[in-house]
């Protein structure tokens, strides 16, 4: 089953990260969702998060003029990175059947009241200050613990007026600063390294995601990938909640 795992895991790369290009988070969440079916989540994280990093420094850098800096510096990113750091120091001690049905619980909620939302079309009331702050740090906790603090940090930021371009800008800005503090403790704590020949393998499925992600996001609606994605997700959740 090892190297089987590892072959699907290269097909949910290419169509997680090609999902990521298109909406600017969810490479991680879903590359981790499914992979977690087959391998534990200690093994998937080293390699997907540097991959991530890869796509996010392109995204990144292609699309700098477009991120909300002033948002970026003075409210996302402290926030998130505590919580980043507070989430990597707590997943030692954490059991790992346990950590997989968390997270398992966690995308699904994420999952179904997102299409609960869309069906609902009904806009978010104004949010206080702190309460944004609040979720954006449980983002970062998230982050810290899965990789995963996309679908956090994207519903605090909702009731902000980015659009689809700025979010995209924005979010690969926030991963790219995470992702390479994670990858840095990865390598530090020794299990970069281990995860070196299948990252140099998943290098060509990343680059052709990331293609067709830009392809797509200029030409679909949004709409129906998050609707695809949250059914997925809702599926993927399930299975590691109760098979855990």
């Amino acid at each position: 089953m090892g190297d089987d795992a590892w072959l699907w895991l290269g097909l949910f790369i290419l169509f997680a990260y090609g999902l990521e290009a298109v909406t600017g988070f969810g490479s991680t969440v879903v590359a981790l969702s499914l992979g977690a079916l087959l391998l534990p989540i200690d093994r998937l994280l080293p390699v997907l998060v540097p991959l991530n990093l890869l796509m996010s420094g392109y995204l990144a850098w292609r699309y700098r003029h477009l991120a909300d800096w002033p948002l970026l510096l003075g409210g996302i990113l402290p926030a998130m990175l505590v919580g980043t750091l507070l989430g990597y120091a707590l997943l030692p001690w954490l059991d790992g059947d346990a950590l997989k049905r968390g997270f398992g619980v966690l995308i699904l909620w994420f999952a179904l009241r997102e299409l609960w939302r869309q069906r609902r079309e009904r806009p978010r009331g104004r949010t206080p200050l702190w309460m944004t702050r609040l979720q954006i740090g449980a983002g970062g906790l998230c982050h810290g613990l899965f990789a995963s603090g996309g679908p956090l940090l994207v519903y605090a930021l909702a009731a902000t007026p980015l659009g689809k371009a700025r979010l995209r800008a924005t979010l690969a800005c926030v991963w790219l600063a995470l992702n390479g503090l994670l990858s840095l403790a990865f390598l530090v704590d020794g299990r970069l390294v281990p995860a070196l020949p299948h990252l140099a393998l998943y290098l060509p499925l990343l680059a052709i995601g990331v293609v067709a992600g830009e392809w797509l996001h200029h030409r679909v609606a949004e709409r129906y990938f998050r609707t695809a994605i949250h059914l997925l997700l809702c599926l993927c959740g399930a299975l590691l909640a109760w098979r855990a």
